[in-house]
């Protein structure tokens, strides 16, 4: 694979660039070391393109995730208690996860244990690959990425998509650079307030 296009927002980018160039060398050398063309395996049983050799969503994922553990990458789940009261979840999204549990019950309330994970996190980056259904772009980028954001967890998150040339030869309902460009850059210059870098890819 190569990077065909990329988009920093809030200077994502250059802060990898100025601090964390040696991680942002190792994605770019993982992307390289996947080699689409052998993952283009799956026969397509939609009635638009039956019997067509399509790449495999699912393989693809694999290589990345093989290349980038073998780096050290590795997931990272950020935990969090919620209830049904808005005010009270404004009052402890900032405690940690045992102080929000005991703030939500002391005011009588029944805490919900809940998380957002993100697949490959290191030194403070995250990266997270996305050949799924084009609705998880938006959950990466604003819940994900931003949660780990506001969190201190991360400084940067790195979003990896298909370019439109990679999507069309994939399954229907796979999302594509060109068109999460547009949906990240109609948002205005600071939302969500997260520094990003969003990758295109392309055999």
């Amino acid at each position: 694979m190569q990077v065909k296009a990329k988009y920093s927002h809030l200077n994502g980018e250059e802060y990898l660039l100025v601090h964390h160039k040696a991680l942002w060398e190792e994605v770019q050398v993982v992307i390289d070391q996947v080699d689409a063309m052998a993952y283009r395996t799956k026969v397509s049983k939609e009635k638009t393109m039956p019997g067509k050799m399509l790449f495999s969503p699912g393989d693809m994922n694999r290589a990345f995730k093989s290349g980038l553990e073998s780096l050290g990458w590795s997931e990272r789940r950020n935990s969090f208690w919620v209830t049904a009261d808005e005010k009270l979840l404004r009052e402890i999204y900032g405690l940690p996860p045992d102080e929000q549990k005991r703030a939500i019950e002391a005011a009588g309330h029944e805490p919900i244990g809940s998380y957002n994970q993100t697949d490959f996190v290191k030194d403070r980056i995250a990266v997270e690959v996305q050949f799924g259904k084009y609705a998880f772009v938006a959950h990466d980028l604003f819940v994900k990425h931003l949660s780990f954001y506001v969190s201190d967890i991360i400084d940067v998150g790195i979003e990896i998509l298909p370019m439109k040339e990679l999507e069309k030869d994939m399954s229907s309902g796979v999302p594509y650079f060109e068109r999460d460009l547009l949906n990240l850059i109609r948002q205005g210059r600071g939302v969500p307030a997260v520094p990003l870098l969003l990758i295109g890819i392309a055999p």
